[in-house]
């Protein structure tokens, strides 16, 4: 590829690796749990008697952000460097690393109580109402995000499907370009 177009960054991403027995064959979340132990893990190892899927798609979530980060890397290192460069993610190696990440006692850690989270809500006017909500998750050192009004219509349908969208409006600035460190 990269002698038909020099300077590309070619992402790539498999079920069970780009070599060895397995390369070929298709997968995909499910799959990758069971086939790497998570479910076995995660249902025995949570004190239930069968095995059981996460209840999130952390290996394809993960994949896709390790496959983007590995491209953003190519692209600074290219940049610097130039070059063509190739990025592999497989889904099961990345369930082998968040497997190796470690484990929280979540199921043995009692729900969480409205009282124990106030630092985290707020009270907010809007065209609904006065509206009790969670705090925007990105916070400005200098201009607190705040919901200005829906988005677009007070209703948005996108396939059958209603919902109402937030702006967050922000007056942030960037005061120097960001710079990927060669992190792999």
């Amino acid at each position: 590829m990269a002698h038909l177009r020099p300077g590309i960054v070619y992402v790539t991403l498999s079920a069970y690796g780009h070599t060895g027995p397995w390369r070929e064959r298709r997968g995909f979340e499910t799959l990758i749990q069971s086939a790497t132990g998570m479910t076995h893990e995660h249902g025995f190892g949570g004190g239930l008697d069968h095995p059981e899927h996460l209840p999130a798609q952390v290996v394809d979530h993960g994949a896709r952000y390790l496959a983007a980060l590995g491209a953003l890397i190519a692209l600074a290192r290219r940049v610097r460097e130039g070059g063509s460069y190739l990025v592999r993610v497989s889904l099961a190696q990345t369930g082998r690393w968040v497997d190796a990440l470690g484990r929280v006692e979540g199921r043995r850690t009692p729900e969480l109580q409205a009282e124990n989270v106030q630092d985290l809500m707020v009270d907010s006017d809007t065209p609904f109402g006065r509206l009790r909500h969670v705090l925007p998750a990105a916070r400005l050192s200098e201009t607190p995000g705040f919901w200005s009004r829906p988005h677009g219509s007070t209703w948005n349908t996108r396939g059958g499907v209603a919902y109402i969208g937030q702006t967050v409006q922000s007056r942030a600035h960037v005061d120097k370009p960001l710079h990927i460190k060669n992190a792999i």
